[in-house]
């Protein structure tokens, strides 16, 4: 007969998810070992099976969750009446309060890729082509004239601007939302007005 799911499974996967990513920044994904993991959960090596077959499975759940959970917020924003810069600058501000607090998660995601099989590495970067796809629509709405037959341009441009973003992510990931909002300011005012834009 097969086991029943407690009320509160999904809750435990959280906190699970939650304490493992920890771990795994921290130790290293290869250091880490599955007594550590549930150690820091506050449950059992065995009690962690339940839930997941081994550090690998684990792992991709961590990056599939984060990184849909972040497709699902930056491109579901309800800003298609805005005007295309205010849109833009909607996603800037959106993306920096998505990375508050996911330092983790971030951390993994560089050498976590490497360690998932190549279909489940094809799953997570779809994701991140879908964010970056929503950049990339949104700036070409700004400026058509520069970017409507210059895909190389575009594609340049967008990941610049994730470049501003994750500089920020690495050097200022304990600031709160008054700060993040203001560099949000700062990206948008660079990217579409260039310097002069900040004064």
């Amino acid at each position: 007969m097969a086991r029943p799911i407690a009320k509160d499974y999904d809750q435990k996967r959280q906190h699970i998810l939650k304490q493992a990513a920890m771990v795994f920044a921290e130790l290293g994904f290869d250091r880490a070992t599955m007594a550590q993991l549930g150690a820091a959960c506050g449950i059992s090596k065995g009690n962690i099976y339940h839930y997941y077959d081994g550090k690998e499975a684990l792992l991709f759940d961590i990056l599939d969750s984060y990184l849909s959970g972040l497709r699902n917020r930056i491109c579901g924003l309800d800003i298609a009446s805005l005007p295309p810069e205010k849109q833009f600058h909607a996603l800037v501000l959106e993306t920096l309060l998505a990375y508050e607090g996911a330092d983790h998660q971030h951390r993994i995601q560089s050498k976590g890729f490497g360690m998932l099989p190549k279909a489940q590495q094809g799953q997570l970067k779809n994701y991140q082509r879908d964010i970056i796809g929503c950049f990339s629509t949104t700036l070409r709405q700004v400026a058509p004239e520069i970017f409507a037959n210059d895909k190389a341009r575009l594609h340049a441009t967008t990941m610049s601007v994730f470049g501003m973003l994750n500089w920020y992510y690495m050097w200022n990931a304990e600031s709160g939302t008054a700060a993040r909002t203001d560099y949000a300011g700062t990206v948008s005012a660079l990217t579409l007005h260039g310097l002069r834009g900040l004064m």
